[in-house]
């Protein structure tokens, strides 16, 4: 799929999006067989398959064994699996300001 996703729900990804998900306040899943080129925010995200942008979390960003990151993860803790690839920053001094600005770009969007 290309374009954005917007979600109110939790969200588990299988097969390959392009473009940003926004799912503020709930979990987002990317499952083993899935690629994500875009950012990411939510509540939590877990990585099981690869992501390859800026992951903002409110609460966590979790990277299992056999998944890939790439890119900048903003989050209030950060695990990465024994095993995962992870190529990347880590700014959790950041989140508030990503999380402020991101909530700006979706509503502005939205009123378009």
């Amino acid at each position: 799929m290309r374009g954005e996703i917007h979600s109110t729900e939790d969200l588990v990804i299988e097969g390959r999006v392009d473009g940003p998900v926004w799912s503020d306040g709930q979990s987002v899943t990317v499952a083993p067989s899935a690629t994500v080129t875009g950012d990411i925010l939510a509540r939590e995200i877990l990585v099981l398959g690869t992501v390859v942008g800026t992951m903002v979390a409110s609460a966590v960003v979790d990277i299992r064994p056999s998944a890939s990151a790439t890119g900048r993860v903003l989050s209030r803790a950060f695990i990465l699996g024994d095993g995962a690839t992870f190529n990347g920053s880590v700014q959790p001094q950041h989140l508030d300001a990503a999380l402020s600005v991101a909530r700006h770009r979706q509503t502005a969007q939205s009123t378009k």
